[in-house]
């Protein structure tokens, strides 16, 4: 069972500020997938935070309008016997009132899930990698140009600006020269619009390009810079624990809190200039 300590994971980054750079640990926000399971048949899964897991497995229910009430849930509660044991707490099982219908085969087609595989964490990025294999991008950017990067994705925000209520992602050459910015209500639609845009004018793959995000770096964004074939994501708040679990294995370059004189550097390190002058803390 998952306590308020599974929220948080520690992993190795390094702090690049104007010249010097140096190794450390960061606490970044854990990410897992949740399956949920209604009537022994899986139905979603979803990227979240450990913790609360019943109170998520009950409002996804309800908001999806797979259940109208309460009472109609009978009970909900972790699974324990799974094919994988890193898997045992990703999976909740949900019952409901003999008495309540549903199309269990329609609900798996037309709910809205996450586009990762699998369970656990290891599965989520062993799916990733088994259709986008590691990165081999000899991309080079100085600090200074990603901090360019970011004051321009910023500025290409109208929507943002009349609304305070979406978000941006950006695709920028090595150099710092915008190719395309999109805005979205879902930071993975505006990331899923960049790409597009890309596809559509067969720019793909994305080699030598920077992706710029203006919320945090889930696994989801990390896997689609992958599946694009961008090696470096940056963006003004942090990764998540899947998300840099992912460019470590995938020769992926995660650049986090990119505001002020600084950034964090996570998976990759060398393609950031002066990253690899780095001492510890």
């Amino acid at each position: 069972m998952t306590d308020e300590h599974d929220a948080i994971r520690a992993v190795a980054r390094t702090r690049v500020a104007g010249a010097s750079a140096s190794d450390g640990r960061d606490a970044v926000a854990c990410e897992e997938p949740l399956e949920i399971q209604v009537r022994g048949v899986p139905v979603a899964v979803l990227m979240r935070t450990p913790g609360h897991d019943e109170e998520l497995a009950r409002g996804f229910l309800v908001t999806e309008r797979i259940v109208r009430a309460a009472d109609e849930i009978t009970a909900v509660r972790h699974c324990r016997v799974v094919e994988d044991p890193a898997a045992e707490d990703n999976v909740v099982a949900v019952s409901l009132r003999a008495d309540v219908a549903l199309d269990l085969e329609a609900l798996r087609r037309n709910v809205v899930t996450s586009a990762s595989c699998g369970i656990c964490g290891k599965a989520s990025i062993a799916a990733a990698l088994a259709v986008a294999p590691p990165l081999d991008d000899p991309l080079r950017i100085a600090p200074e140009t990603l901090h360019a990067i970011m004051a321009t994705l910023a500025a290409a925000q109208p929507a943002f600006a009349a609304t305070g209520g979406l978000h941006a992602a950006g695709l920028f050459a090595a150099d710092g020269t915008p190719r395309v910015v999109r805005e979205d209500v879902g930071r993975h639609n505006a990331v899923d619009k960049v790409v597009g845009w890309a596809l559509a004018r067969g720019a793909l793959p994305l080699a030598g390009h920077v992706l710029a995000v203006s919320g945090r770096i889930s696994f989801e964004i990390a896997q689609k810079a992958l599946a694009a074939r961008i090696p470096l994501v940056a963006a003004v708040s942090a990764p998540t624990s899947l998300a840099v679990d992912l460019a470590e294995r995938a020769n992926l370059t995660l650049a986090g809190f990119v505001r002020g004189q600084a950034f964090n550097v996570y998976g990759s390190r060398t393609r950031v200039i002066g990253a690899e002058r780095r001492t510890k803390d």
